[in-house]
């Protein structure tokens, strides 16, 4: 049987099943003609056969029922073919090149009372749907996690290059998705095209030839193509072969850019297909996909039409029928083809949307779990007299905020509740996190418990150690405090082994009561007598495997992270959702808002002279430079060669510091502290100085290079300033007068809101600058945008009602479910908060 006829059987055969109602194909019967056309001709149907398909097709819209029947009776009649296909015969690859194109066919379910529609919102307003694509030979054999060995042309070498790039399986094919889309929809004749446009064209080969050009080192291939309308010069270089495929009165398909020569209009290296195939490079939206070496845009396509022919209808829909009613989501094999392979812009924006929700929809639920795992465990009960809390708050030696106490209030409630505290505490440079951890150290201490507070950097850590250090050991007048300075430590990577060795032996025995450090925490073989509270600053900056670690020191320690970097809402209910948040949005008093200005290169002396005028006020200056040492030409001004010449020649009369990442720490305390104290006036360096240094006196901070950073980092660098009761001011300096209209340093002079900017930087960077190095348990987004807070409510709001209903998902319709987290939380490694 040819496959045309197979095909057309195939879809007479549900129509009938599903009572004439024009719905066996997305918008008609009538949509399988063009493709269908073009096959049957291919199989060389009679002429007479092929023009009574298209002509009671064509009709079968506007008729009856009744009318309907008889129409597709006396077809099937014409074919001489049942009322049922003959499953035995399964169809050639050769005969499903066309299929994609007839459209998506409908489920045999109840008529819907609406018409199928597809928005650019995502929006599927239809019954439940799947497409029908024939069985594939020994489909037993070709699971989705087969070998893509299987598909045709995929060798030994070619097989090697795909599995660098990540692919191995089918499935992993199915979800390698186009980065972008070529739309070469609309065909234009000849007369109407116009110079620069994109577009495709259907004409016929008059001429072609191929000759050497550069001293035969190239050839070139020629074509004029005519349409009737005029007349295209055409031309592709070293394809010679393509003589053989392009013969004069050849139909084909071109698709590229329209350019000129010599006034005319040409085509340099379009694409081309011969009419007769499917078009998988022309005349639709085409797929462009990620590519590395030895691979190709065509191969790629070729490959995915394959899999998703074979196996995108075999593909077992993850998500309950519920969740896909409730949300109105188009079925898997539906967006998994038409996120390769668009029929149309709005059947792309479905799929993309189908997908998306996917995603976040799985990440929920993993959160959900993890959550709800935490909570459910025991922890140790600090039942902290609020007498205490106050006399605490009264020995500070300043006034906390009212965030602050809210906080405060908010962990003294997870401490005494018996389940272990996880709580995300984002506040904004400067809105005094680090006392809020100071009191939380406190009350464990108080009930016998050890803490540990891990920073990402030893600067950081040493600059914990300090305060904490004051602010826990410096009795009041009345109030004792609640440590002694000999029970708290500092480790970082530099502690000398011997003081090592008397933090791990009163960590053992309980008389180290608090730790401060960074990774060397939890790299060292410490041990603690009793570790109850983990403190992790700037959070997002270590992994969840370090984070595991410190944890694992103690049995179901309280947790605590902490971050200056305020999280977009949509990330707060998707990264994050497994903590519980407390926003601290008061600064302290006497904080005044940092100025910020954009300044040209040509206007670096204006900046200047503004920090000498701030020096002769006496106050402080930050320079900030993006790298350590000048490397090549090109390379941005570094801190090494600009402190020189500052000193030298700029700031003669003034004491300006060097403090950068390659200075060993006891350098780098000691250039601190002399800023500290008033010994330099201006301090140059690089980011080292992002987080957590506090020079209330510092009142300008200048960046240079300042288009090489991202908003957080900007917004970090700006905090050092400020922080006393002087008016400060940012200036930015980009590295050329081009990137003056950088969007990033538009928006830090327009507000000193860090969740405003927060926001921007998530929508210029993506969620990388607030995850920072990818987390385990937490796979990659391929189509949801983490700035979608529409998309992510819906999803979180879905993944809640599942959630209550079935937590554990034993219900057996949740099973494809279960299988797909797995994959998609890597199997369960770690968690994400």
């Amino acid at each position: 049987m040819h496959s045309s006829v197979y095909k057309l059987q195939k879809f007479i055969k549900l129509e009938i099943e599903r009572g004439y109602d024009n719905r066996a194909v997305v918008g008609g019967l009538d949509k399988i003609l063009p493709a269908w056309e073009l096959e049957a001709r291919a199989n060389q149907l009679d002429e007479a056969l092929i023009q009574l398909v298209l002509d009671s097709l064509r009709s079968y819209p506007e008729g009856e029922p009744a009318a309907r029947a008889e129409l597709l009776t006396h077809l099937l009649n014409e074919f001489s073919l049942p009322a049922s296909a003959p499953h035995s015969e399964p169809i050639s690859p050769s005969a499903q090149s066309t299929e994609q194109s007839f459209g998506q066919v409908a489920e045999q379910a109840e008529e819907p009372k609406e018409e199928p529609h597809y928005g650019r919102a995502g929006v599927y307003s239809a019954p439940a749907q799947r497409d029908t694509v024939y069985d594939a030979p020994h489909e037993e054999l070709q699971g989705l996690k087969a070998s893509l060995k299987v598909l045709n042309g995929v060798g030994p070498q070619y097989l090697k290059v795909l599995n660098g790039v990540g692919l191995n399986t089918i499935e992993d094919l199915l979800y390698y998705f186009p980065r972008r889309y070529d739309d070469y929809s609309q065909l234009k004749p000849i007369n109407r095209l116009t110079f620069g446009e994109e577009t495709t064209l259907l004409g016929t080969i008059q001429s072609i030839v191929t000759r050497p050009i550069r001293s035969g080192k190239l050839q070139l291939t020629e074509a004029v193509i005519g349409d009737g309308t005029g007349f295209l010069r055409v031309s592709w270089f070293n394809q010679p072969w393509l003589m053989n495929k392009l013969t004069p009165n050849t139909q084909v398909v071109l698709a590229g850019k329209v350019d000129q020569y010599l006034g005319r209009l040409t085509m340099n290296s379009p694409e081309v297909e011969l009419v007769e195939q499917e078009h998988l490079h022309t005349n639709r939206i085409v797929p462009v996909y990620p590519l590395t070496a030895q691979l190709t845009q065509k191969m790629i396509r070729k490959m995915v039409y394959q899999a998703i022919h074979y196996w995108a209808s075999k593909m077992p829909d993850p998500l309950p029928e519920s969740v896909r009613v409730a949300v109105k989501l188009a079925p898997l094999s539906v967006a998994m083809q038409n996120v390769h392979f668009p029929e149309s812009q709005d059947m792309l924006d479905v799929a993309r949307w189908r997908l998306a929700f996917d995603e976040i929809f799985f990440l929920q639920l993993g959160v959900m779990k993890l959550k709800r795992n935490w909570k459910t465990a025991s922890g140790q009960v600090f039942d902290t007299p609020q007498s205490w809390v106050e006399e605490q708050i009264q020995r500070l030696p300043f006034s906390l905020t009212g965030a602050q106490k809210r906080v405060i209030g908010e962990i003294q409630a997870d401490l005494a509740s018996g389940r272990p505290m996880e709580r995300l505490i984002q506040g904004d440079v400067g809105s005094g996190k680090t006392v809020v951890a100071a009191l939380a150290a406190g009350m464990i201490a108080l009930g016998g418990g050890q803490s540990a507070i891990m920073a990402p950097t030893s600067i950081l850590a040493e600059q914990h150690y300090r305060s904490l250090t004051r602010l826990l050991t410096e009795p009041g007048e009345l109030i004792a405090a609640p440590f002694r300075a000999e029970e708290i430590r500092l480790l970082i990577g530099d502690t000398p082994e011997a003081e090592r060795a008397q933090i791990r032996a009163g960590a053992a025995d309980g008389s180290v009561k608090l730790v401060i450090g960074t990774h060397a925490l939890f790299e060292d073989p410490i041990v603690f007598q009793r570790l109850q509270l983990v403190v992790i600053d700037e959070q997002h900056r270590f992994g969840v495997a370090q984070r595991a670690a410190l944890r694992s020191k103690g049995e179901n320690p309280h947790l605590l992270v902490m971050t200056a970097t305020p999280i977009p809402r949509s990330l707060a209910l998707t990264v994050y959702g497994d903590l519980d948040l407390s926003v601290m949005d008061e600064m302290p008093a006497g904080r005044q808002p940092v100025s910020t200005f954009v300044l040209a290169p040509l206007e670096r002396e204006r900046a200047y002279h503004l920090i000498e005028a701030q020096v002769k006020e006496g106050h402080q200056a930050f320079i900030i430079y993006p790298l350590v040492e000048q490397g090549e030409k090109e390379d941005p001004l570094a801190a090494v060669e600009e402190h020189k010449r500052l000193q030298n020649e700029t700031f003669r009369k003034l004491s300006v510091g060097l403090l950068h990442g390659r200075m060993k720490p006891d350098e780098k305390d000691e250039v601190m502290r002399r800023f500290r104290d008033g010994e330099y006036q201006i301090l140059v360096s690089t980011t080292v100085v992002e987080v957590g240094v506090d020079i209330p006196n510092a009142s300008v901070m200048l960046i240079e290079g300042a288009n090489r950073f991202g908003l957080a980092q900007l917004h970090q660098l700006r905090g050092r300033v400020g922080r006393g009761s002087a008016q400060s001011v940012c200036l930015l300096i980009p590295d050329h007068e081009d990137a003056l209209e950088n969007e990033r340093l538009t928006v830090m002079a327009e507000t000193n809101d860090g969740f405003v900017l927060a926001e921007r930087d998530l929508q210029q960077r993506g969620p990388g600058e607030f995850l920072g190095t990818r987390q385990a348990g937490y796979s990659e987004l391929k189509m949801a945008n983490l700035t979608d807070v529409r998309l992510i409510e819906k999803a979180r709001e879905q993944a809640q009602i599942l959630f209550q209903n079935d937590p554990d998902l034993l219900a057996p319709e949740h099973q494809p479910l279960v299988e797909k987290l797995k994959s998609f939380w890597e199997e369960g490694k770690g968690d994400i908060s």
